[in-house]
């Protein structure tokens, strides 16, 4: 039997549409970095399209989701990170996904059926091109390493977490009292 990742990075987007396709370079990046930095395993790198069904069933049952996905804004500055951070009750964010339907979707509908994971971070990069081809433009792509290092910071911040709160509620072993 196969237990549920406790933390998921889902990367969302199509590599074949230039910077839409952060998400799966990033997860490609997370990737590389873990032959060096190998990630807990209890992490695992998702690609994802970004169809609301799929992004529910990626992140069904996780502790942390952390997401990463084109944006659009305007005016747009390529390159710029919009962070969102999801605990409790569900607010449409003002960046929208380059994904007309699928993200804002998932979280709505995940949220009405009580299967959003316990915190959800979505970190949207605006893009600058997202015509048929591949690479990221220069802008999009400078952002790789920085959202590589984000990432990992957060499963740190996550494991931290959760092993003080472990050791707080029944981590076992007589506790001191005063004396």
């Amino acid at each position: 039997m196969s237990q549920t990742p406790r933390v998921v990075v889902i990367g969302v987007g199509n590599a074949f549409r230039r910077d839409d396709g952060i998400g799966p370079a990033l997860v490609r990046r997370l990737r590389e970095r873990a032959s060096v930095r190998p990630l807990p395993p209890s992490v695992a790198l998702i690609d994802c399209d970004g169809e609301t069904g799929r992004l529910m069933s990626a992140w069904e049952g996780a502790e942390l989701a952390i997401v990463v996905d084109a944006a659009h804004a305007h005016p747009g500055h390529p390159g710029r990170v919009h962070r969102f951070d999801h605990e409790g009750p569900y607010t449409r964010p003002a960046a929208t996904s380059s994904h007309g339907l699928g993200l804002g979707e998932a979280v709505e509908l995940s949220d009405a059926l009580g299967r959003l994971p316990g915190k959800l971070l979505v970190l949207a990069v605006e893009g600058a091109d997202s015509s048929l081809g591949t690479g990221l433009t220069p802008a999009v792509a400078a952002t790789v390493e920085r959202l590589a290092e984000t990432v990992e910071a957060e499963i740190t911040l996550h494991r931290d977490a959760r092993a003080r709160n472990a050791g707080r509620h029944g981590g076992g072993g007589p506790r001191p009292t005063g004396g």
